[in-house]
């Protein structure tokens, strides 16, 4: 990462209105997790049902990362993440209709809109945050997912909160989603235009391509111009070593956090014996523990290296997840899940940045889309099939498949050095948030 440079408003804006929106959309999330039960309620419907439309979510978050980074390249991040926030306030609409009118499908349909939405924003807020990094020579990446997590805890509160007094949960989600959309209207016009599109080359325009790009780097929305950054080009990202190192690397963390958030609650219970209450508690800590990494992490990256930092991580993670599988004790348990959420919490947003680092702007969002993308369906993906090693071997035992991802992440993690790059490297300044 290039010497921290002095920020303009026009950036501060713009970093400011992304940090916003991953806010919003943590608090999203968190407040239709917090209220999974009561719509369960609403609807009448058996668990088995209720997972039927759960999957309504999982349908349209993978349609959304697999298109968002096509669609950045063609149209540039801002008018994507204008799409996915359409998306995300029409599916919380959406949800909060089935749920109020007890229609099954109608929850069903609103979670497909609510996850394609997400999963559109997301992957173009990677591109628009590894963006603002090449601008403003410091961290933004572990703030921006920082914010997201933060959100989470903050709407994991506010669900748990209004659940308490039996507020309607239909009027929970129509408020949240007035909340996104205003979220979404200041962060659309602080967001420049075009960051991550590439310019369409033809054959007559084939020769001056490179030039194009040249010019193009100059600014910090720029699009770019490098082949491996079209559509057609994308594969060509991972015929880069370094790269699929990184995609191994993301795969490894995304897949550790995701798993938590899938199965820590029933972990603690039935893997530990503990109360429901306890388990969400525990979640909670998680949820803290990844925030608190994502916000302290800045100063630790500028100073040690994205290498170092994220071969801590994955050790003090694994370390936890060792604590959690083979303790017998649930208070040390509980404890250990601190060590999973820190260790965890800079994984996926240093993986984005370092594979977005060195190339040009164009390049750049095609590789930071590759391994968001990878990241992502590592995310919402994986974890769910350890529910199937779990019937076999139990849920405690199927966590040592995140364990030793987790060790191949720590092996793998000097590919996040830049080439170039001495090992101890330390740099002078230390970043801000301002």
């Amino acid at each position: 990462m290039k010497n921290p440079q002095v920020v303009d408003a026009a950036t501060r804006r713009w970093r400011a209105a992304l940090f916003l929106f991953m806010l919003a959309t943590g608090v999203s999330m968190a407040s239709w997790v917090a209220r999974t039960p009561a719509v369960r309620d609403a609807l009448e419907v058996s668990t088995g049902a209720m997972g039927l439309v759960l999957f309504g979510l999982s349908i349209g978050s993978m349609a959304g990362v697999l298109a968002s980074g096509g669609l950045v390249r063609r149209h540039g991040g801002r008018l994507v993440i204008t799409v996915g926030a359409v998306l995300l306030v029409a599916g919380l609409l959406v949800i909060a209709g089935g749920a109020a009118l007890e229609v099954s499908g109608g929850v069903f349909g609103g979670l497909a809109l609510f996850g394609a939405g997400m999963g559109l924003a997301e992957v173009a807020f990677n591109i628009e945050g590894a963006a603002v990094e090449r601008t403003v020579g410091r961290p933004v990446l572990p703030v921006l997912h920082g914010c997201f997590s933060l959100g989470t805890v903050v709407g994991a509160l506010l669900g748990m909160g209004l659940t308490a007094v039996r507020f309607p949960v239909g009027w929970h989600l129509a408020a949240v989603a007035l909340a996104v959309a205003a979220a979404g209207v200041w962060t659309v016009r602080a967001v420049p235009a075009g960051t991550g599109r590439e310019p369409v080359v033809t054959g007559d325009a084939a020769g001056t391509e490179s030039a194009a790009g040249t010019a193009d780097a100059a600014g910090p929305g720029a699009g770019g111009g490098g082949r491996t950054g079209g559509v057609r080009g994308q594969p060509a990202v991972w015929r880069d070593r370094r790269l699929v190192l990184i995609g191994l690397i993301v795969l490894a963390m995304a897949f550790a956090e995701g798993s938590a958030n899938d199965w820590l609650p029933l972990l603690m219970v039935d893997g530990h014996g503990t109360g429901a209450t306890a388990g969400s508690l525990t979640f909670m800590l998680f949820a803290v523990a990844m925030t608190t990494g994502r916000f302290t992490g800045g100063p630790l990256l500028v100073r040690y290296g994205p290498a170092a930092v994220v071969r801590a991580s994955a050790v003090v993670a694994a370390v936890g997840v060792a604590l959690v599988v083979f303790s017998d004790s649930a208070l040390l348990a509980g404890a250990a899940v601190a060590l999973w959420g820190l260790g965890a919490s800079l994984g996926f947003p240093v993986t984005v940045s370092a594979a977005g680092e060195d190339a040009g702007p164009g390049d750049a969002s095609a590789r930071v889309a590759a391994v968001s993308t990878a990241g992502y369906a590592a995310f919402l993906v994986g974890p769910p099939s350890l529910g199937f090693l779990a019937d076999h071997v139990g849920l405690r035992n199927a966590m040592v498949v995140v364990l030793v991802l987790l060790g191949g992440a720590a092996l793998i993690a000097g590919a996040l050095r830049r080439p170039g790059a001495p090992v101890s490297e330390v740099p002078a300044s230390q970043p801000d948030l301002v």
